[in-house]
C-alpha cells in the first residue's frame, strides 16, 4: 500500500516539477485571464497525464507488478489516479468554462486579444493545430461529461459488475477524444521541454493502451482456453469449488495468485484467487467463489461440467515472499483461497514449510466437510491452524492473535480478508512493535 501512495504522490509531484520548468504558476502579467491561461495548462497537463497512466494500468502491464506490488495495487493505483482525474478534470472545466460563463454575465470583461503571429511564420504542424482549436475545444467538453458519468458510475458499488464492465471500456474512447483536446490545446512550447515529452511518451502509451481496450486484447498473451471437470458446492458457506482443466500453453503459478475467468461472455472476466497448486503433469487449476454478489451467486445454476471457459494470468505478487524466521496468515471467509494454494504447494513439495506458520481463518460460517478439509491440507503442510468460528469462538483480534502467537513480533503477516479487519489489525500489531512493512495484505478489489 505504501508503494503506490508513493507511486501516486510522486508521479503527480514529478509532472508539477516539469511543468514548472516551462512555465510558472504566478506570471508576470497581472490579471485574472493571464492566471487562467497558466492554471489551465498546468491543470490539463495533470489531468492527462492522470489519465493517461491510469489507461495503461487498464491493460494489466505484467513488468509493472513487481514494482507496485501486484496487480492488486496497481487497480487501487488506477482507481486513485481516475478520482485524481475527476477532481483535477472538474477545476479545469471550471477554469475554461466557468470563465467563459462569468464573461456573459457580466461578472468578468475580457481583455482584447494580442495580435497573433502570422500562420505563415509558424510551422506546419502549429499552424494546423492552431486551426483546429475550437473543433479540440467542444470535443474536450464532451468527452469530459462522459468520462465524469463514467467515473462517478464505476466508484458506485451498486452499481452491476457486468454493466460496469462494459461501461467502463468506453472510458477508453472519452481518453482518445482527450488526447485529440490536449495535443491541439497544450501550450506548443511545451513540446520541446522536458514536460512535453514525458506527456507524448504518456500519450502514446495511453493511446495504444485504450486501442487494445476497445479491441478486447487485454491479457491475450496470457489468456488459454479451458474445461471444467468438476464443480464442488458447499451451501453452508454459500460457496463453490470449481475445477479447470486447462488446455493451453499456461505459465503455471504461485500460490496466492489470481486470474480473470469467463464463463459467460456477455458477463465478462471476473477475477479469483487461484485456490490450487500448479502441478504441470495435472494442468488444472482450482477456483473457491462465494455468492457476494448477482454473478457469484448465479454460478452454482450456470456452471455445468464440460463447460468450457477463458483463463487469462496468473497475476499478483501475494506470494509468501520475505525473509522473517517465521509466518503468520489470515484468511477470512473466502479470503481463505491463497493459503489453501500454499498449503496445498508445501505439501506437494513433499517437505513441510521451514519455518513456523500459523493460519487463523475466521468465518461467519460453519460448514464441517470444509473446515475438515481445510484441517487436512494444514496438516500436510505443516501448519498450525487456528479456527475461529464468529457464533462459538468469538471474533479474532491483535490482543488475542499475540497471545496465541507469542513469536508474533518476529512474523510477518498475511492477511486476506476485509479491508476494515486488516486496517484493525495492522493498527493494533504495529502499535505493540510490528514494522508496517511486515503485514502484507491482497487488496483485493477491482473497483
Amino acid at each position: 500500500m505504501k508503494r503506490i501512495t508513493w507511486a501516486f504522490w510522486a508521479f503527480l509531484l514529478g509532472l508539477t516539477a516539469l511543468w514548472l520548468m516551462a512555465d510558472t504558476l504566478w506570471p508576470a502579467q497581472p490579471g485574472y485571464f493571464a492566471l487562467r491561461t497558466v492554471w489551465v495548462q498546468y491543470s490539463g497537463v495533470l489531468v492527462m497525464g492522470a489519465m493517461s497512466l491510469a489507461m495503461l494500468l487498464a491493460v494489466r502491464p505484467v513488468w509493472l507488478e513487481r514494482h507496485l506490488d501486484g496487480l492488486d495495487k496497481m487497480y487501487r493505483l488506477h482507481k486513485w489516479l481516475g478520482i485524481a482525474a475527476l477532481a483535477i478534470g472538474t477545476v479545469h472545466w471550471l477554469w475554461a468554462k466557468g470563465t467563459k460563463w462569468a464573461v456573459g454575465w457580466g461578472w468578468l470583461t475580457r481583455p482584447p486579444r494580442g495580435p497573433r503571429p502570422p500562420a505563415e511564420n509558424l510551422g506546419l504542424a502549429e499552424a494546423t493545430l492552431r486551426d483546429w482549436r475550437g473543433l479540440a475545444e467542444g470535443v474536450g467538453e464532451w468527452a469530459f461529461y462522459a468520462a465524469v458519468l463514467l467515473i462517478v458510475l464505476a466508484l458506485v458499488k451498486r452499481f452491476p459488475y457486468r454493466l460496469f464492465a462494459k461501461t467502463h471500456q468506453l472510458l477508453a474512447v472519452a481518453y482518445l477524444a482527450l488526447v485529440f483536446h490536449t495535443v491541439v490545446l497544450v501550450q506548443w512550447s511545451y513540446w520541446s521541454q522536458p514536460i512535453g515529452w514525458l506527456l507524448a511518451l504518456l500519450v502514446a502509451a495511453g493511446t495504444v493502451s485504450a486501442v487494445l481496450v476497445l479491441t478486447h486484447r487485454v491479457g491475450g498473451r496470457r489468456t488459454v482456453q479451458g474445461r471444467i471437470v468438476s464443480l464442488q458446492p458447499y451451501p453452508a458457506l454459500r460457496v463453490l469449488e470449481t475445477r479447470i482443466r486447462l488446455d493451453g500453453l499456461w505459465p503455471g503459478h504461485r500460490a496466492g495468485q489470481f486470474a480473470f475467468v469467463t464463463s459467460d461472455p456477455k458477463e465478462g472476466a471476473h477475477p479469483y484467487t487461484i485456490a490450487s497448486a500448479w502441478m504441470p503433469q495435472d494442468p488444472c487449476v482450482t477456483f473457491i467463489t462465494k455468492a457476494l454478489g448477482d454473478h457469484t451467486s448465479r454460478l452454482p445454476d450456470r456452471l455445468r461440467v464440460g463447460a468450457h471457459v477463458t483463463v487469462e494470468g496468473p497475476y499478483g505478487c501475494f506470494t509468501f515472499d520475505d525473509a522473517r524466521p517465521r509466518q503468520i496468515w489470515i484468511g477470512a471467509g473466502i479470503g481463505i483461497t491463497p493459503f489453501i494454494a500454499r498449503m496445498k504447494q508445501l505439501a506437494h513439495g513433499g517437505s513441510h514449510s521451514t519455518r513456523p506458520i500459523d493460519l487463523f481463518h475466521t468465518t461467519a460460517d460453519h460448514d464441517p466437510v470444509a473446515l475438515d478439509k481445510l484441517r487436512v491440507d494444514a496438516q500436510a503442510a505443516g501448519v498450525r491452524l487456528h479456527l475461529f468460528v464468529d457464533a462459538q469462538d468469538g471474533r479474532l483480534d491483535g490482543e488475542r492473535l499475540r497471545a496465541l502467537v507469542p513469536e508474533w513480533r518476529n512474523a510477518s503477516v498475511w492477511f486476506c480478508g476485509p479491508i476494515p479487519f486488516a486496517s484493525a489489525l495492522r493498527a493494533d500489531l504495529a502499535a505493540h512493535g510490528l514494522p508496517t512493512q511486515a503485514f502484507h495484505q491482497e487488496l483485493f478489489q477491482m473497483r
